[in-house]
C-alpha cells in the first residue's frame, strides 16, 4: 500500500464504450498528432469554501478540463478533470509544474497551496503550479466510491490477522464483494483507470496549458506516474522531481511484499524511540517491551473495542501512520499509554473513521493498481506469502497489507502489462534511506533505469515524502534544480546526500 488504510459535477457523456477490449491504451507517441486537441482551461478564482478542500483553495484559480475516457478514442466518452493553479508572479515565467501527491488515488487540487507556504519563494514565483484531482478522484467527475463497508462497516473491522481459516475466508468474501461492487458500478471506467490513462491525462493538461514541455513534482505513486510519463514522452519532459520512489519492477504485488519488510523495520525504530523515552510514555524499556505493550492493547481492543469503534485493526491503522511520518509519534505513544491505563480519550482524539474522500481515494487506488499489472488470482499465493512473512517476523503490516489489496485477487478485469519505465530523461530522485512505503531499492532501480537521473538521499530519514518536510538541505537541492536546472554532480551511485535531523523530542504534553 502506498497510502494508509482508511485515508479521503460534470459527468461523462452517455456514449457507451465497446466492451471488446480491456487493454488501456497510451496516447499517441511523440510526433503523432492526437485527434481533437483539448481546449484551453477556463480559469476562475476558486471559492472561499470548496466542497472537498474547504478553505485550502483560497487564492488559487480553479478550472476543469474534459479528456477522453479512452485516449485511443478521443471522440468517445469524456470525463472531467478538476484543476487548480497558483500563477507565477515573477516577470518571466519558467512554465508550469504539475503536482501529484500519490496514492494512487490521492486528491491534489490543494497541493499548490503547500508549495506557496513552504517552498523557496523565488522558485514559487517563477512557475504556474498546477494541482489536479486525477481521474475518478475528488472534484473530478465521475468520482468513484465502491462498497463503503469494506473500510467502514460502522463497527470495528474484523482483526486483519486471521486466527482461523474461517476468519481468513470471511475477509476474502469481503474483498470479493468489494471488487464485485466496483465492477457493477463502474464497468465502463475500470479498463481506463491505469497509470497509462493518467499519463494521457497529464499530457492533455500539458497541451491545454499550451506548454511544449511540462515540469513535474510527484510524491510516492506520483514518482511512478512521472517515471512512466518521462519514459513515454522524454521530449516533453522539463524538470521532473520524483520524491519517495516506487520500484518499477515490483508493481504492484511484489512491491507490497517489500513494504511489509520495510514497515516492520520502521515500526521497530518507532518502538525503540518510545523505549528511549520510557520516563515519558512508560510503555517499556526496550523495543520488544514496547511491542508487548502494543500487543496487549491490541488484544484488549479485540475483546472490547474502545467506544465501540476502535478494535485491533483500527489501532493498526492509526499506528501505520507512524511508519509514514514522525510527526505523530509522540501523540500516538501518549494515546497508547493512556489507553493501557484505562483512558480512551487519546484514541478518540487520534482515530477518525474514513471520510467520503477516503473512500473515494481507496476506490481509485484499488482500481489503478488492479489495472496496472497482473495480480495472483490463486488465493493460495496470497495465503502462502502472508503466512511466510508473518512467521518471518514481519508482523506489523503483512496481513493488513494483504487485505488492503485483496480486491485485486477478484477484480473484474485482468491487469497488465505494466508500463515500461526507463530512458533518456534526467529526473531528480529524492529518497529517504529508511522510507517504509517506498523502500530505498526503488530509488536505486529507477536511478539505474534513467542513467541521466540524479539520486538525492536523505541518510537516516524515514518519513515518506521528503521535500517540504523541513529538511533545508533537501529543499535546497530541489529548489536549485527547479530554479535553474542545477543537478548534483553525477555519482557513481548516490549523487548527493543530506543527513536527516534527529528524531523528534518526546513531549510530556499532548498537542491538540
Amino acid at each position: 500500500m502506498l497510502t494508509t488504510l482508511g485515508k479521503g459535477a460534470l459527468g461523462g457523456a452517455a456514449a457507451c464504450l465497446a466492451a471488446a477490449t480491456l487493454t488501456s491504451s497510451l496516447p499517441a507517441r511523440e510526433g503523432t498528432a492526437a485527434a481533437g486537441a483539448p481546449p484551453a482551461v477556463a480559469w476562475a478564482p476558486c471559492p472561499n469554501q470548496d466542497p472537498v478542500e474547504g478553505t485550502r483553495l483560497r487564492g488559487l484559480d480553479c478550472g476543469t478540463l474534459r479528456v477522453p475516457l479512452d485516449h485511443a478514442r478521443p471522440g468517445g466518452t469524456m470525463i472531467t478533470l478538476a484543476l487548480t493553479r497558483l500563477r507565477h508572479t515573477a516577470a518571466r515565467s519558467q512554465g508550469v509544474v504539475l503536482l501529484n501527491r500519490g496514492g494512487p488515488g490521492a486528491h491534489g487540487r490543494d497541493m499548490p497551496a503547500d508549495f506557496r507556504v513552504a517552498f523557496a519563494p523565488d522558485v514559487v514565483a517563477a512557475y504556474d503550479w498546477i494541482g489536479f484531482d486525477p481521474r475518478g478522484v475528488g472534484a473530478s467527475r465521475p468520482a468513484l466510491v465502491c462498497d463503503t463497508s469494506y473500510l467502514n462497516p460502522g463497527r470495528p473491522r474484523a482483526d486483519t490477522r486471521p486466527a482461523s481459516t474461517a476468519e481468513e475466508n470471511a475477509w476474502r468474501a469481503r474483498a470479493r464483494a468489494y471488487a464485485r461492487d466496483c465492477g457493477r458500478r463502474y464497468a465502463r471506467y475500470l479498463p481506463h483507470l491505469g497509470t497509462a490513462d493518467w499519463v494521457g491525462d497529464m499530457d492533455a493538461i500539458r497541451a491545454a496549458l499550451g506548454a511544449s514541455r511540462v515540469n513535474y513534482f510527484g510524491y510516492s505513486y506520483g514518482s511512478y506516474l512521472g517515471a512512466v510519463y518521462a519514459s513515454r514522452y522524454p521530449g516533453r519532459v522539463g524538470r521532473f522531481v520524483l520524491d519517495s520512489v516506487v520500484k518499477p519492477s515490483g508493481v504492484w504485488y511484489a512491491d507490497n511484499l517489500g513494504q511489509n519488510v520495510a514497515f516492520e523495520k520502521r515500526i521497530r525504530q518507532y518502538f525503540a524511540w518510545i523505549a528511549r523515552n520510557r520516563s515519558v510514555y512508560r510503555l517499556g524499556g526496550d523495543a520488544e517491551a514496547v511491542r508487548a505493550s502494543y500487543e496487549k492493547a491490541r488484544a484488549r481492543l479485540k475483546a472490547r473495542p474502545a467506544f465501540g469503534l476502535v478494535g485491533p485493526s483500527e489501532l493498526d491503522d492509526l499506528f501505520l501512520n507512524d511508519g509514514y511520518t514522525q510527526t505523530t509519534w509522540s501523540r500516538h505513544a501518549h494515546a497508547l499509554a493512556d489507553y493501557l491505563r484505562g483512558d480512551t480519550s487519546g484514541l478518540r482524539r487520534e482515530w477518525k473513521p474514513p471520510s467520503r474522500l477516503d473512500q473515494n481515494n481507496f476506490a481509485v487506488y484499488t482500481a489503478t493498481q488492479c489495472r496496472d499489472a497482473a495480480w495472483p488470482r490463486d488465493w493460495r499465493v496470497w495465503h502462502r506469502d502472508s503466512v511466510r512473512q508473518f512467521r518471518q517476523g514481519y508482523r506489523f503490516e503483512t496481513w493488513g497489507n494483504t487485505w488492503y489489496n485483496a480486491p485485486c485477487a477478484y477484480w473484474p478485469l485482468t491487469g497488465g502489462p505494466a508500463p515500461a519505465v526507463g530512458g533518456t530523461a534526467a529526473p531528480l530522485l529524492v529518497q529517504a534511506s529508511d522510507d517504509a512505503a517506498t523502500p530505498y531499492d526503488g530509488a536505486v532501480e529507477t536511478h539505474e533505469r534513467f542513467p541521466n537521473s540524479r539520486l538525492l538521499v536523505q541518510a537516516g530519514g524515514g518519513d515518506h515524502g521528503v521535500t517540504l518536510g523541513g529538511d533545508r538541505c533537501v529543499d535546497g537541492v530541489v529548489a536549485a534544480y527547479l530554479r535553474d536546472g542545477t543537478l548534483p554532480p553525477a555519482g557513481p551511485g548516490v549523487d548527493a546526500t543530506c543527513t536527516a535531523g534527529p528524531p523528534p523530542a518526546a513531549s510530556r504534553a499532548v498537542a491538540h
